[in-house]
């Protein structure tokens, strides 16, 4: 038997057509930036646009303070379009400022606006701090303040006289958390950031993107805590005053873990969470972030990091697009759909789906238990 060899140019057929190509031309890779890297979905799936609530939202987690000339007025125009009952400020600030915050929006819209006070950070390390703080907390309540907010200043920036990093269960802080659980008011704390900001920006740190634009938001390293030995801390702070309502804002400062979250939420009766500026961590675990809205669906509150006419950026205003992803995240089943407005850039490279709340439960998220947390009505 013969074996016939064949040109590597071609085999041609018998009218004489090119009918095969053996040879392959060598490809070369076409060099791209990952941050010119958008790939367009190919998934033709359902879309749901919610651009009104199904039910009055609260948003308890907004900063008015820190947005340039918010107007009352033109705020309420965006909120009622979007069914948004109330705005919760957290950041009013302490003393004259806090009085014009609460002059400005709560007294001059009653019910559409409530304004949180905050700590006296740069006399920390005065003598008496502790007794002065809870003694303000008191004075900020009768000017008005409906709560209190705790940065991450506390944790991952105050530091002592000796340039040590204050802990979030410092006992000088001791008075100012019972002085709250006293007063009836809650305290929306942070002390934490994403699980990533904790790790190396490294090929494998799934937010690198990011923090390679602003390493200064990383943690790792240096003298910073543990993302842990931060949550530990606050733990210590929730069993040390039981009579205290807490807000843990961001899902409890660790939605990348809902099962640690509720563990903390089964062992602090006194402890709350809101999703304020992590539905993209949501999103992207579906099914384990309906189970856990569904076993607390009585602690959880909606809560965006936002404000309707921009972000707590203020050079990448979207207006109030973000609060239809967010009904739509709560109220449908959609599938693989971004988690931001176009314009501002990735937390990580993924998409999000829905996880269709039943309306028991998204009335308790958008308003019911905030409402009860605030002594407000609906």
């Amino acid at each position: 038997m013969t074996r016939r060899t064949f040109s590597s140019a071609a085999l041609i057929g018998a009218t004489g057509k090119l009918i095969a190509q053996t040879s392959q031309t060598e490809k070369k890779a076409t060099p791209l930036d990952l941050t010119q890297f958008e790939p367009r979905s190919s998934l033709e799936v359902e879309e749901h646009k919610v651009e009104r609530a199904r039910y009055p939202v609260i948003d308890i987690h907004t900063h008015l303070s820190w947005a340039n000339a918010q107007k009352p007025e033109e705020l309420i125009q965006v909120m009622d379009r979007r069914n948004l009952k109330t705005l919760v400020n957290l950041t009013g600030g302490v003393g004259a400022k806090l009085r014009d915050t609460v002059g400005r929006f709560d007294k001059a819209h009653p019910g559409r606006f409530l304004t949180f006070t905050e700590p006296s950070w740069n006399r920390a390390n005065e003598p008496g701090y502790d007794k002065l703080q809870a003694d303000l907390i008191a004075q900020a309540k009768k000017d008005g303040a409906s709560g209190l907010k705790v940065l991450k200043t506390l944790g991952l920036f105050l530091r002592d006289n000796n340039k040590k990093l204050v802990k979030v269960d410092d006992p000088r802080f001791d008075p100012m958390w019972d002085a709250c659980g006293q007063l009836g008011i809650p305290v929306a704390i942070h002390v934490s950031d994403p699980a990533a900001f904790f790790k190396p920006i490294d090929r494998f740190n799934e937010r690198f993107e990011e923090l390679n634009n602003h390493p200064d938001w990383s943690f790792y390293g240096q003298d910073f805590p543990s993302n842990e030995e931060l949550l530990a801390a606050r733990d210590r702070v929730l069993a040390r005053h039981p009579k205290t309502t807490f807000i843990v804002l961001h899902v409890g400062n660790f939605a990348e873990n809902l099962a640690h979250v509720g563990r903390a939420l089964d062992k602090y009766p006194n402890m709350n969470v809101d999703i304020g500026a992590r539905v993209g961590e949501l999103g992207r675990q579906p099914r384990t972030a309906r189970k856990f809205f569904d076993k607390y669906q009585d602690r959880i509150l909606f809560g965006t990091d936002a404000t309707p006419n921009g972000f707590e950026y203020p050079q990448q205003l979207y207006g109030d697009k973000l609060y239809e992803i967010y009904f739509r995240f709560l109220e449908t089943e959609d599938e693989y759909f971004d988690y931001a407005p176009a314009n501002i850039p990735p937390q990580g490279r993924w998409r999000i789906y829905g996880i269709g709340l039943p309306d028991k439960v998204l009335k308790k998220v958008y308003h019911a238990n905030a409402a009860r947390i605030l002594k407000v009505k609906v």
